[in-house]
């Protein structure tokens, strides 16, 4: 709708249901756009702090009529005393609108500072095992089952967990790829319904999937595809090595049943075994098909790299028939139509990448938007949740984007992921 057809009202008439414009700078105001639907009493009594007399509203895009002369006659004060009792200490409006928005970048900052901090916990704790599973076995175990223990534990309570894509640097090499099986893993067991034992099962299994290579010459440490059938036959025996370190270990045989199975396939093309369908642990085909997921999107040669919207197509139109379709099917709804790490164009044409997706909430992930208003350090992580009206129309590939685009939202080279609430107290973003 273009702007000659919007039309001025008393910021007294606003209700609930009225899509309205802002005429100004991003830096006056707290909300994400410049133009929205009241969704709430809150955004009312927010607009009218910024001291505006008037504001811009569009009949067409409305679900209501403003309020009335009838509706307001009894009910609401002039808009100057509401303004000045809503504004405390007789601080400007554009000052507030500087702090509000200032409280949702910390908010939002922290949130990711605490993913990766607990990224880089369990990072560590996986290298110790790493150290101690040939020198301490019982040990390195003992430390397995309470970094799992937690970790299915804050899971599977009560609350919501959303997929959260962290920062380059939280994508360190050693234990990237174990803790993205072992947390998707896990999340996807859960979103099938499998109890608690065998999601510890599942975290376990995913952890230590590839503790085999331990024992594998250092040039095939993070092949996923050697080149030569030498070098192929070398690096299956991984699974070998796996199950004997397993053992040594103590490791349940369910778990140790995950580690020999991680790479058989339903459809009997896997190895070592060449198993099929029923004959593979419920555990074992999740972790089977996350593992698959995430040699995709970080292959041993990041240039070979799928984006993680491109992995989920290559999965499902290519190779469905190595995976369970009941758990691939629950996989792509828990991961969206474009996972954490998806470079994407929003219904509005802007450019946004994925960073975080409630499993619950797959179509609606939370974006960062590209602006040429808004600093890159200052933009606030939208939560599509929040808006009926905007959506993502298609995933492109990072080097499609504009350069400016592109360094703005920086893709990742590699997908590093951590789960985190789908909602944090004191983190909702003002919807519009």
């Amino acid at each position: 709708m273009a702007d000659s057809q919007a039309r001025l009202i008393d910021i007294a008439r606003l209700r609930i249901g009225l899509f309205v414009y802002l005429d100004l700078s991003w830096t006056e105001h707290p909300f994400p756009f410049n133009s929205f639907k009241l969704r709430s009493q809150d955004q009312i009594d927010t607009l009218r702090n910024l001291g505006l007399q008037r504001i811009r509203y569009s009949p067409d895009r409305s679900d209501v009529e403003p309020l009335s002369d009838a509706e307001l006659s009894g009910t609401e004060p002039s808009v100057e005393p509401a303004v000045v009792a809503q504004v405390p200490d007789g601080k400007r409006p554009e000052d507030l609108a500087k702090a509000a928005r200032r409280e949702q970048l910390l908010a939002q900052q922290a949130s990711l500072e605490r993913c990766e901090r607990a990224f880089s916990q369990a990072s560590r704790a996986f290298r110790s095992v790493i150290q101690t599973a040939r020198g301490q076995p019982e040990m390195a175990r003992e430390e397995v089952e309470n970094l799992i223990g937690s970790m299915v534990a804050e899971m599977t309570d009560e609350r919501e967990v959303a997929i959260r894509l962290l920062s380059e640097k939280a994508g360190e090499e050693t234990s990237l790829h174990p803790l993205n099986v072992t947390v998707l893993s896990v999340l996807l067991g859960r979103a099938c319904g499998l109890d608690e034992e065998t999601l510890l099962t599942i975290g376990q299994g995913a952890l230590l999937h590839d503790i085999g290579k331990l024992d594998l010459p250092d040039r095939l440490h993070f092949a996923d595809d050697p080149s030569t059938a030498a070098e192929r036959k070398v690096f299956q025996q991984h699974v070998e090595h796996g199950i004997g370190i397993g053992q040594r270990m103590g490791l349940r045989p369910s778990v140790i049943r995950v580690i020999n199975e991680h790479h058989e396939n339903c459809d009997g093309s896997g190895y070592p075994l060449g198993l099929k369908g029923e004959q593979l642990s419920a555990a074992s085909k999740v972790v089977c098909l996350v593992n698959y997921y995430d040699n995709l999107v970080n292959p041993g040669n990041p240039a070979q790299a799928a984006t993680p919207h491109d992995a989920l197509a290559i999965m499902f139109a290519k190779h469905r028939q190595q995976f369970d379709a009941t758990t691939m099917a629950v996989f792509i709804r828990m991961m969206g139509v474009y996972p954490p790490g998806s470079v994407v164009q929003l219904t509005d044409n802007r450019f946004a990448l994925s960073v975080a997706v409630n499993p619950m909430r797959p179509l609606k992930p939370r974006v960062v938007v590209y602006s040429e208003e808004v600093p890159a350090e200052d933009s606030i992580i939208l939560d599509l949740e929040d808006f009926r009206d905007l959506g993502v129309q298609r995933s492109i590939k990072p080097l499609q984007l504009p350069r400016a685009v592109f360094d703005y939202l920086s893709p990742r080279k590699r997908m590093c992921y951590f789960f985190e609430r789908a909602r944090l107290s004191g983190e909702d973003i003002v919807a519009a």
